[in-house]
């Protein structure tokens, strides 16, 4: 279903984030996420000075190397497009983040390590989509043939993380009764 038509504009701005999950031969995981900000239109920057429209603004990578646990096992942060000369010198700051865990306390750990003046915005405002797509690369969609019910025997009696975050899951809808029955509550 697309969006409803729109008034009368002009494009000027366009943000790109593009995040992907890999599987190493290692069994460790690699999240890999870009974003990219571009103007539509030529702008004189004070540091950069004339830049053609299309010219990205940002660009910016991260690599999260996780293990089984969800834990950042190594973290690899780039920036090859930035306004300010001092963007780039960010990077070995997000080291500060192996060790910590993706999931509960995520955004309290990235904020500790690289909030303010010790980070980039955007790079950790990359951290947030990243630890997303990690929970799809590794989490519980299972793999052809398998069935994701609580009989898989990685399953357990613990209420899954996921269930009551969205409408989807909600605790009591259909989904969560076929799927996890143990932690189906019918209202009323």
């Amino acid at each position: 279903m697309s969006l409803s038509p729109s008034a009368a504009r002009k494009h000027l701005h366009t943000r790109t984030i593009k995040c992907e999950g890999y599987e190493r031969d290692d069994g460790l995981y690699d999240v890999e996420a870009q974003i990219i900000d571009e103007k539509t239109y030529p702008v004189d920057e004070p540091y950069r000075g004339h830049r053609p429209a299309g010219a990205h603004v940002h660009d910016m990578r991260v690599r999260l190397t996780l293990d089984v646990s969800m834990t950042v096992r190594d973290i690899e942060v780039t920036t090859n497009h930035a306004p300010y000369e001092a963007c780039p010198g960010v990077a070995p700051a997000y080291k500060a983040l192996v060790g910590a865990k993706v999931g509960g306390g995520w955004r309290k750990a990235v904020t500790e390590a690289v909030g303010r003046t010790k980070g980039c915005t955007h790079i950790t405002e990359l951290l947030m989509p990243a630890a997303t797509v990690a929970f799809q690369t590794m989490g519980s969609w299972p793999k052809a043939g398998e069935v994701a019910t609580e009989e898989r025997p990685d399953q357990s009696a613990k209420k899954p993380y996921f269930i009551d975050g969205c409408k989807a899951w909600a605790s009591d809808g259909p989904v969560v009764q076929k799927l996890f029955p143990l932690h189906y509550r019918k209202q009323g």
